[in-house]
């Protein structure tokens, strides 16, 4: 395993479409571990091949146990209800954007060695299987948002709203963020 080097926008292989595995073999197996090792040591919650240059439609999602899921040409098959909170990425650093998600998401993908299976995720997780697999056809969460935000600028929204509850087109509470808009 190794650390790999996380692209950040204005690059163009973020803005590509990748390309579904055809071969389950150590090759893959060293991409998903890069993966997970890379996602671990930059402290997110999800991250795509693409982040890493690799125009391949893998990605590793942490579930709400905690544990990375490995998604290998991943899907998703349904949608229920709707979420808005912050929603940042590893490849756009320090900036944070008022994102509308639906709240349960079931994906249908490839373990490791091509077996086919399928995960379901509420809030956090549903996020970040959208997130994720937004990224393996070339489009980042900026482009669901009016505006992007500072951690700063957060701190400062919710200084001037004191403890009123926020309207639900703005951000919630600093601590609420850095929960539910931990990077992707």
């Amino acid at each position: 395993m190794s650390l790999r080097k996380i692209l950040t926008q204005g690059d163009p292989t973020l803005e590509k479409t990748c390309r579904p595995v055809e071969k389950f073999d150590q090759k893959l197996h060293w991409l998903l571990d890069d993966l997970k090792e890379t996602l671990e040591n930059a402290g997110g919650v999800g991250l795509a091949a693409p982040q890493i240059g690799i125009l391949r439609r893998v990605v590793v999602v942490e579930d709400e146990n905690g544990e990375l899921l490995e998604l290998v040409n991943p899907v998703i098959v349904s949608r229920e209800g709707e979420q808005g909170g912050w929603e940042g990425c590893l490849s756009v650093p320090n900036q944070y954007g008022w994102v509308t998600r639906p709240n349960l998401v079931t994906v249908r993908a490839q373990d490791r060695d091509g077996k086919f299976f399928e995960a379901a995720g509420e809030e956090m997780v549903a996020r970040c299987f959208c997130h994720e697999l937004e990224h393996l056809d070339g489009h980042l969460f900026v482009e669901h948002t009016d505006e992007l935000y500072t951690p700063d600028e957060i701190d400062a929204m919710e200084a001037e709203e004191g403890e009123q509850e926020p309207p639900k087109a703005r951000p919630q509470s600093r601590k609420q963020a850095r929960k539910r808009g931990k990077k992707r």
